[in-house]
């Protein structure tokens, strides 16, 4: 059908509908290059295919081909390259449910029976797409995220602690950043045997590799949040720097987390946010508490 019967606003979206189907399909088929399973691989291939085949139909539509959207495709590829493959599906999927709903809107536009079932068609594609996106992919940081998390979660609540607690102890800002970095040290000794036992009566993880995950986490977190203590002149400077640097990191991880299990963002991150503010209001109060009682303060 000629691209002429479609208003300006259906063209639109069938041009921005034509533009995501190419992009898709070159994604998928660079990751059908770089996937070494034959299963999958072959998996990928397939799907892309199917895109290829959407985007005829857009173009088909429109009257006229379209050109895949270059930054999508290069970010694609990033997050495959960082975050492994699982994430990226994920991803990939997430916008595959938004794209379903777009398309059934855009059904009531389709007038002609024929065009009708051929969008139909994509859409039942579309949503058999999850099934086959994630079947059976193995990724060591999906496999290892919990202790990474365990890491993570423990050093942030942990040490946002510590240093709450010498801001309302002491104005020493060069004090509180060691003391962060002495207990963050011990702590992720501490962490990383943990884990090593607890990888150890399981079947799923190497006992070493979940070991060294959490302690590597854990003194990682430690680091990026004393580092405000030595660059910083006043307490509530570097505590406020290091509360945000805390935050960014539970929102980072949360995020990668949340697409990976395919859950909803906004829950999953002001539980671990207000457990680290509760903590560090709860280890302010009682810094301030000895420092008003045993004079600290005035001694450090």
């Amino acid at each position: 059908m000629a691209g002429g019967v479609l208003d300006e606003s259906a063209r639109r979206l069938a041009e921005k509908f034509c533009r995501e189907e190419i992009t898709v399909y070159h994604v998928y088929s660079w990751l059908a290059e770089k996937e070494k399973d034959p299963v999958r691989r072959e998996h990928l291939r397939r799907l892309a295919e199917q895109e290829l085949r959407h985007y005829k139909f857009w173009s088909r539509l429109l009257g006229s081909g379209c050109r895949p959207y270059g930054v999508t495709m290069k970010r694609i590829m990033l997050l495959y390259r960082l975050l492994g493959p699982v994430f990226t599906l994920r991803l990939l999927e997430r916008g595959e449910e938004v794209t379903i709903e777009q398309y059934q809107r855009f059904l009531n536009r389709i007038h002609d029976e024929q065009l009708r079932r051929e969008l139909e068609q994509i859409i039942r594609e579309e949503e058999e797409h999850e099934e086959t996106l994630l079947s059976g992919i193995e990724d060591t940081r999906v496999k290892y995220m919990g202790f990474i998390a365990l890491g993570l979660a423990d050093a942030i609540v942990e040490i946002t602690g510590v240093h709450a607690g010498f801001l309302g102890a002491t104005s020493s800002t060069i004090l509180a950043g060691v003391a962060g970095l002495v207990v963050g040290f011990s702590a992720a000794l501490s962490m990383a045997g943990a884990a090593y036992l607890q990888a150890k009566h399981g079947r799923e993880t190497r006992p070493v590799v979940s070991a060294g995950v959490t302690g590597v986490s854990y003194i990682i977190s430690v680091i990026l949040l004393a580092l405000p203590y030595f660059l910083l002149h006043t307490m509530f400077e570097a505590f406020t720097v290091s509360l945000v640097i805390a935050t960014v990191i539970i929102a980072g991880f949360t995020y990668f987390s949340v697409v990976v299990q395919n859950k909803p963002f906004l829950k999953e991150f002001l539980e671990s946010t207000g457990l680290m503010l509760g903590t560090a209001l709860g280890s302010y109060a009682f810094g301030k508490l000895l420092g008003s009682l045993l004079g600290v303060e005035a001694i450090l």
